[in-house]
């Protein structure tokens, strides 16, 4: 069985080919985490992720200026930002 004008071309049967077998290969791969993530919950993303600058205590400006910033971003009474 042949197949009709511009899909005989053996160009578009490889194309369709490797595009059929990328896809096999990237949702098996996609099943196989799945199921890994299921077995072992150790690589399940932590609730908070650590920042280095945590560590380190701000000066009394600094927190003035973060402060400072943070009560420019919290909405307002209309529930937009200042």
């Amino acid at each position: 069985m042949s197949l009709p004008g511009q899909f005989s071309d053996p160009r578009v049967i490889t194309l369709f080919g490797l595009l059929a077998v990328s896809t096999v290969v990237w949702l098996s791969l996609g099943l196989r985490a799945r199921a890994r993530d299921r077995r072992d919950p150790a690589h399940t993303p932590l609730e908070r992720i650590w920042h280095p600058q945590e560590s380190i205590p701000l000066t009394p400006a600094e927190e003035h200026a973060f402060g400072q910033v943070v009560s420019r971003l919290s909405p307002g009474s209309a529930g937009r930002l200042r």
